[in-house]
């Protein structure tokens, strides 16, 4: 078994679909591995919501066309999934149960650092509360 054999891809946004497919997918496809794209759309938990539900699944198609045109040139097997939580990390852990992923793949996305400890940094809660591997790759590599 390899550690990219079924792999979930957070993605948050076009641009960071881009990169993460960039960096991943070349690696897993080598390893004759496949795709669970997940996007989260995360709730206010009581507050009102940015964004409407439709208007939060538009941006999780927009961002999953990217994904699947970017697997299916490579021939990597790819599925999708909309997770909606008030927490992105587990979120992210309970899709990585349900598909039995042999990892968690990202890039790092930007944003400063009091950004990140005003809001929580979802790339740390993964890094320290996970139950399988982390992959965190670099953005923008693609060899």
């Amino acid at each position: 078994m390899s550690l990219l054999e079924r792999v979930v891809l957070p993605v948050a946004s076009e641009k960071d679909a881009e990169s993460t497919c960039d960096a991943a997918l070349k690696r897993i496809e080598s390893v004759g591995g496949r795709v669970i794209a997940l996007h989260v759309v995360e709730k206010a938990g009581g507050a009102p919501d940015k964004a409407s539900v439709e208007q939060r699944e538009e941006q999780a198609d927009e961002i999953f066309e990217i994904v699947r045109e970017r697997c299916d040139a490579l021939g990597v097997p790819v599925e999708t999934k909309i997770a909606y939580s008030t927490d992105v990390a587990d979120a992210i852990f309970e899709t990585a149960d349900e598909a039995d992923a042999t990892a968690i793949a990202f890039t790092p996305r930007g944003g400063s650092r009091w950004m990140k400890l005003l809001t929580g940094d979802v790339a740390l809660s993964l890094a320290t509360k996970t139950n399988r591997p982390v992959v965190i790759l670099p953005d923008g590599e693609d060899d």
